[in-house]
């Protein structure tokens, strides 16, 4: 009877461990699910992943076991889960990861300053910008869902535009969000397994 008190209680804590280990989604697990949306059909390893992002292999890692928690991913954590990763970027990704226009400085366009937002944006003058020492645009900084993106957007333009869009629900106008989920729509059905 001990023994079995004693293992309940080591098996509660080993529960409530993973519990808040996988509690909450982490800001550098939404650039790797898009990375994984713009490298579908490739083999992206942990390690290739971890590369192009900028990040460390283990960080690429951890960030898969909490997707597959949250069934953002697969068990094997190989394939999206589009339909739901598509749903919580636009209607939580606001809400989880907030960002708010900071002050002018240089950096790389983003939200209705780059593409495809701007595309389809009239009349916008606000110029909102990645804090970036070598970039070439000036405008009002916003941070960055994690701080390796635009390293990572700089080195592959499909994963730049879905940041971009991203940006556009965190802190965009009705009218940015409203251009951001079509464009978030037409890149993500594609990609949606029968």
């Amino acid at each position: 009877m001990h023994t079995e008190i004693l293992f309940a209680i080591r098996e509660q804590r080993t529960n409530e461990i993973k519990y808040l280990i996988y509690k909450e989604m982490k800001p550098q697990d939404i650039l790797v699910l898009l990375k994984k949306m713009t490298s579908v059909g490739k083999t992206l390893s942990c390690h290739g992943l971890a590369e192009s992002l900028g990040l460390s292999a283990s960080t690429v890692s951890e960030s898969l076991e909490r997707c597959k928690k949250a069934k953002l991913i697969d068990r094997d954590k190989k394939r999206v889960n589009v339909l739901a990763l598509q749903e919580f970027l636009i209607h939580g990704i606001a809400y989880v990861f907030p960002v708010e226009a900071g002050r002018v400085g240089r950096g790389i366009p983003t939200n209705s300053s780059a593409s495809p937002i701007k595309e389809n944006i009239t009349g916008s003058s606000e110029i909102y910008v990645w804090h970036y020492v070598k970039g070439t645009s000036r405008g009002q900084q916003i941070e960055p869902i994690y701080p390796t993106v635009p390293e990572a957007a700089l080195r592959d333009d499909e994963l730049y535009q879905l940041l971009v869009i991203v940006d556009a629900l965190r802190i965009g106008h009705s009218r940015e969000k409203s251009v951001a989920i079509e464009e978030l729509t037409k890149r993500f059905n594609p990609k949606v397994d029968p």
